[in-house]
């Protein structure tokens, strides 16, 4: 479960590109670049700007990743949480979140162990335990809104 801690657009953008199907090759003719520009405008070299927030988004809903929301997220201190599709939702499902949830919890209490076997905590280890104190709230979000829009009303989900 380990996710690089994303602190700049760039490293965004990059984690985006990398995950997406076919890498960099067929992100740029997704968006319609050439890989040159693309690059430039990737890596902001050449005076190139760099890729707009919709190409972005464009690139992570066909990879299946929310690195963007999570980075723009994790800047005001917050966490992104995605909204539970009724579609998808079962008993299973629940309860596969449910393990999600318990396994980044553990995640968490095993890196606060981990630096506190020093009894101090430094930089690096306060960054990596909030990245993923920060997954464990979404996660444990991600789960209890499930868990709403499973059971609630069924008048109201139709309104």
């Amino acid at each position: 479960m380990k996710r690089p801690i994303l602190e700049t657009r760039r490293q965004m953008m990059s984690a985006v590109v990398c995950a997406y199907p076919g890498g960099r090759e067929c992100a740029a003719a997704r968006l319609g670049l050439d890989l040159k520009k693309f690059d430039n405008h990737l890596y902001e070299s050449a005076g190139s700007r760099p890729l707009s927030d919709e190409q972005i988004h464009l690139l992570e809903r066909q990879a299946g990743t929310s690195h963007f929301p999570e980075y723009v997220a994790a800047m005001y201190g917050g966490v992104f949480v995605p909204d539970a599709n009724p579609v998808d939702l079962d008993n299973v499902e629940l309860y596969e979140r449910s393990i999600r949830t318990a396994v980044l919890r553990g995640t968490v209490d095993q890196l606060l162990a981990e630096a506190l076997a020093d009894g101090e905590i430094d930089e690096a280890e306060r960054k990596l335990l909030l990245a993923a104190h920060r997954r464990h709230m979404a996660a444990r979000h991600v789960e209890i809104n499930a868990v709403i829009v499973l059971h609630q009303v069924k008048t109201a989900r139709q309104g």
